[in-house]
């Protein structure tokens, strides 16, 4: 009796997705209550697109190509840091669950792994629609950071941080809605539109970040870690104390070049970071007499951030940028 109510509940799961999640319960409905207790109600466990983001930027493409249409969960909670993820059993049942999960090879390990395990629905790889550039390393630069740099952030010879290229992710929101197009046919329309609104914004942002860096009196930014290498394509130099990795720690010849390029250069500022340490980056800037500013990576949001966006927060970036480099 059992095998066959569980027979008849995954004959009616109306997507994929759900028939662990189905099976599960109810076999445990069925234990307790027996085969009429399900009724209906099983059938009708999906009760709409379910799209699952890795981390921030990610989240923010998948909302604003998705709209009210789709609920769109982030497996990185505000305030944590995505490099150091670990997914609960929650975490990873949403991704079992999920029609669309949208991830970065390379920079949550535990999300690659959990996705080729655990997906049921389709999954998009930024990687396969976002061109990522090359990891340039400085001559003689964090030549021993591999020593330091824990295991699970190696992100091989790309740099994933191209959410601070604006176009980058217009591409990305591209991306999503034609994959939720393929999810669900009948709104493929809508999200085609609701992209192309965000590439209207994000074009805007570009052409914001492009004539305001053209005016500034230096050209060398010092920052916490590697993760605004797409900066340069505004004509900035981006000299980190660390490597990709927040936690990569720089060595002391490392230190005294930053140090002697401060002074050399006029550098004002060290900027630091919201959800990493600020220890490294408070140090250079004392031992150099400079100030401190925070110049946001946008890997998540904080409850400093809470009520920010993508664009606000690219938006202040910029604004701290202008106050650093004497842009005018």
């Amino acid at each position: 009796m059992i095998l066959m109510c569980l027979r008849i509940v995954l004959m009616n799961t109306p997507h994929r997705r759900t028939l662990r999640s189905s099976a599960l319960l109810a076999a445990g409905a069925l234990a307790l209550s027996g085969c009429g207790a399900l009724s209906d109600d099983t059938a009708s466990v999906d009760d709409g697109i379910q799209v699952v983001a890795a981390f921030y930027p990610l989240q923010y493409v998948a909302e604003r190509v998705a709209g009210d249409r789709v609920d769109v969960e982030n497996l990185t909670q505000p305030g944590g840091e995505p490099h150091d993820l670990e997914l609960t059993p929650r975490e990873t049942g949403a991704i079992v669950d999920a029609d669309l999960v949208v991830f970065e090879t390379g920079f949550q390990p535990t999300v690659d792994d959990s996705v080729e395990a655990n997906a049921t629905g389709e999954v998009l790889d930024v990687a396969d629609v976002v061109d990522l550039q090359k990891v340039e390393e400085h001559e003689d630069e964090h030549a021993d950071e591999g020593e330091h740099e824990e295991e699970g952030h190696d992100h091989g010879d790309v740099d994933p941080h191209f959410w601070q290229d604006p176009l980058r992710m217009a591409d990305l929101g591209d991306a999503v809605a034609e994959r939720l197009g393929e999810v669900d046919p009948d709104h493929a329309d809508d999200y085609t539109a609701n992209a192309a609104d965000l590439r209207t914004d994000l074009e805007a942002l570009d052409a914001s970040y492009e004539s305001t860096l053209q005016t500034c009196e230096r050209s060398t930014v010092v920052v916490s870690h590697d993760a605004f290498s797409y900066l340069t394509k505004y004509g900035l130099d981006m000299e980190p104390i660390n490597g990709l990795s927040p936690e990569a720690e720089p060595t002391p010849a490392d230190r005294a070049r930053l140090e002697d390029l401060i002074r050399e250069d006029g550098i004002t500022t060290v900027f630091s970071e919201r959800l990493a340490t600020k220890r490294l980056a408070n140090a250079v800037a004392e031992d150099a007499g400079v100030t401190t500013a925070v110049l946001d990576p946008i890997e998540g949001l904080s409850d400093e951030t809470s009520d920010d966006d993508y664009l606000t927060l690219m938006a202040a970036n910029l604004q701290a940028l202008v106050k650093a480099n004497g842009c005018r």
